[in-house]
């Protein structure tokens, strides 16, 4: 086999589609786009969410819910967490800067202590939450939960 002897395989070479070129093309006339109507036209674009006419699904379907423009976003921080960086640092004091600078919460974030797990140090804790069994678990290990305004 030679270059000059190379085809493209059977049936893998299409012809492109020439429309509107005259009745002997086959596709002239309406140059495939039906009898009249919107879509016929030069400058037609289907709308967003446009099913033929028919009643759009965000139309069919009922609105719900709200969001809640008061609402305060914190990120969870169980005592078990606590506990563990308590254990791996060292440290006595845990406040939302450590718990940054450790990776545990983002950067912008407010923290809430939530008391999942067990914790068995005496911690002095800062945060922008606690929930009450959190701070239950702290004091009882004689610790102190303190909320940063």
């Amino acid at each position: 086999m030679k270059l000059h002897e190379l085809k493209p395989a059977k049936g893998s070479v299409k012809n492109k589609k020439r429309i509107g070129r005259g009745e002997g093309s086959g596709h002239g006339g309406t140059s495939t786009r039906g009898h009249k109507g919107a879509q016929a036209r030069s400058g037609y674009s289907r709308k967003l969410g446009f099913e033929g006419g028919q009643m759009p699904i965000q139309r069919r379907l009922p609105k719900f819910g709200f969001k809640n423009i008061n609402r305060i976003e914190y990120v969870p921080v169980n005592v078990a967490a606590l506990q563990a960086l308590s254990e791996k640092l060292g440290v006595a004091a845990i406040d939302v800067e450590l718990l940054k600078k450790n990776g545990i919460v983002p950067k912008t974030a407010l923290v809430k202590v939530l008391g999942n797990g067990d914790l068995t140090a005496k911690l002095e804790v800062k945060a922008d939450a606690f929930s009450k069994s959190a701070v239950a678990k702290i004091e009882a290990q004689g610790g102190t939960a303190t909320t940063i305004e």
